[in-house]
């Protein structure tokens, strides 16, 4: 039976891999992805590979769809979860603006844990209230767009992950991002980059947005601001502390 799923592969070990991820990924007969996720893919004796350029979703997604309606059953991986600036958004624009033959497929979407929460995982508990994620990247949105919501989410007081923060292509978003922030945020707010979690090369930066610099961050950082509400609990000597924001607020 022909099928088309659309895999999140969460943040990297394979441990925090959902077992209906696993088990989907070892039926599929076709891996469709960018290319470093797939390569995170166990390979099975048979199983076509198809890694594509990072800017290549939509054509990516196409492809997946034109195969499982001949008959393959695909799965289209990402990194995290494919719902969060990832391929399910995708999928569904290829399946919305192609041939109507492609509605009747036997489409699913595989949740898996985003970047954001395995992050939160490991500084404690930072989005304990209201928070929002915002992809710096403007390669699908003008720029002046993602600061508008910056700035929205900021003077709302939500808790802000910050999606795709920097690269080689990108290199000032970042620093204009925390400019406008300290604009209207304290300076001693906390801010953390998490970098490659749950991988070998994990990396966890806690410092504060008046201290906070580009360049502590790369494309496999999830840059997290946290807000006025955001507390900190310190440990023993040498220890990060904890990082939470209370369930409760302060009324405006």
């Amino acid at each position: 039976m022909n099928w088309l799923k659309v895999i999140g592969l969460g943040p990297g070990a394979e441990g925090q891999r959902t077992p209906e991820a696993t088990q989907a990924l070892a039926e599929a007969t076709d891996i469709i992805g960018y290319g470093p996720y797939v390569a995170r893919v166990p390979e099975h004796p048979g199983q076509r590979r198809h890694a594509t350029d990072n800017r290549q979703e939509l054509e990516r997604a196409r492809h997946a769809l034109a195969l499982a309606a001949e008959g393959a059953r695909v799965a289209v991986v990402s990194s995290g979860d494919a719902g969060v600036f990832a391929m399910a958004s995708a999928v569904f624009e290829a399946l919305e603006h192609g041939p109507p033959a492609w509605r009747a497929l036997d489409i699913a979407v595989l949740p898996g844990l985003s970047a954001m929460f395995a992050a939160a995982a490991r500084l404690g508990a930072p989005l304990g209230h209201d928070f929002c994620a915002i992809s710096l990247s403007d390669n699908l949105k003008p720029w002046p767009l993602v600061e508008q919501r910056l700035a929205a989410a900021a003077g709302a007081g939500f808790v802000v992950a910050l999606y795709n923060p920097i690269s080689k292509a990108r290199p000032w978003q970042l620093g204009r991002a925390f400019a406008l922030l300290r604009a209207i945020l304290p300076g001693g707010v906390p801010v953390a980059f998490a970098t490659a979690i749950s991988r070998p090369e994990e990396r966890l930066v806690l410092t504060t947005l008046a201290e906070a610099v580009p360049e502590q961050a790369d494309m496999r950082t999830l840059v997290l601001i946290g807000t006025a509400e955001s507390r900190l609990v310190p440990r023993g000597e040498g220890a990060r502390p904890w990082l939470y924001a209370p369930r409760s607020a302060r009324r405006a």
